[in-house]
């Protein structure tokens, strides 16, 4: 395979939230200068002189050739591929802002889990539709916490793309040091379950809240991840996807630990905290709130049965309250384990 023009420069990591800023550091800590860009002139200001992210990953210093800086030209001009991890609502504004600055070799990531709101378009549809549907595009998506990734934890994702080339380019980027990075031509597989995962692990963090126990929590997520798994089907994923990193892997982990801002949403739900204190007491975009209408829709869309996500949607629009869902999920009547 012939070398990518993109494949000598850094990657530039677009968007400096806790991920964003742990993507940028494992990045740079591989290879060559990179660039963490954020839109808050004052806020990369104090990132690139502290030479860290204080208020989302304390404790995570920067490598010395990590430049944080509000000046999106600048990245995208020093830098070959870039990788988006803003949160899902503010994708399309970002492409935006992107489209005049790229040049036509450069592929785009989005490490965004989530459906657009309003829209419930996947991140691939977004970018298609701001940047063109000729530009490479890829999706990266696993279990992966934020501060164990900057700590150099072991971690493992996948990079999902149908352009074999940018795949295999962000693998590489990404791949080492503790970090694994697996490829896949599943877009929509890849991208489905880092976006539904988030509801679920509201729904069983209220289950943990309400105690209702360790069966309940397994039961939730077998059966949430096959929920999962039929909306995956009828978008054209792949079943295996679902089982991979990007569906099991990050249901497992976004649904059993307390540093899931999702469950912990969740959890504070369910031992009856009001959901404006509960968001309030969480730093940070909670996707899962803002995901749960749009997987709804989306599944009602093409016939698919999603009971765990609806009444978890149901109590974030304030329609049921946990014990009310709880309730309505044990008087269903019984049925196929397959169906």
């Amino acid at each position: 395979m012939a070398a990518s023009p993109t494949s000598s420069k850094p990657v530039a990591v677009i968007g400096a939230g806790a991920f964003g800023t742990a993507l940028a550091i494992h990045l740079t800590r591989r290879g060559a200068a990179g660039f963490l860009w954020g839109r808050d002139v004052a806020a990369m200001a104090t990132l690139q002189a502290s030479r860290e992210n204080a208020r989302r990953l304390r404790g995570c210093p920067f490598p010395a050739s990590l430049v944080a800086t509000a000046d999106l030209e600048r990245a995208v001009a020093a830098s070959g591929d870039l990788l988006i991890a803003t949160p899902s609502a503010a994708l399309r504004e970002t492409c935006q802002r992107l489209a005049p600055c790229l040049r036509p070799e450069q592929g785009v990531a989005c490490a965004c889990k989530g459906l657009e709101p309003g829209s419930g378009k996947l991140a691939h549809q977004v970018i298609a539709e701001t940047l063109g549907d000729r530009r490479p595009m890829a999706a990266v998506s696993g279990p992966t916490f934020a501060r164990e990734l900057a700590l150099g934890l072991p971690t493992a994702v996948t990079v999902a793309s149908r352009d074999a080339g940018l795949a295999e380019r962000l693998a590489q980027r990404l791949h080492g040091d503790g970090f694994r990075a697996y490829t896949s031509d599943d877009v929509i597989g890849v991208e489905i379950g880092g976006a539904a995962k988030n509801v679920l692990a509201i729904a069983v963090g209220i289950a943990d809240g309400l105690g209702l126990g360790a069966n309940t929590r397994a039961a939730m997520i077998t059966r949430g991840l096959n929920e999962l798994a039929r909306l995956g089907a009828a978008l054209g994923a792949r079943p295996e996807t679902l089982m991979g990193l990007s569906g099991l892997g990050d249901v497992v982990l976004t649904c059993t630990d307390d540093q899931s801002r999702n469950r912990r949403f969740g959890l504070a739900l369910g031992r009856g905290q009001p959901p404006e204190q509960a968001r309030a007491a969480i730093e940070g975009v909670i996707e899962g709130v803002r995901a749960a209408p749009e997987v709804v829709r989306l599944a009602r869309a093409h016939g698919v049965e999603m009971p765990l996500h609806e009444v978890a949607a149901e109590v974030l629009a304030g329609g049921l309250t946990p014990m009310e869902a709880l309730h309505r999920l044990v008087q269903r009547p019984p049925r196929s384990e397959l169906g």
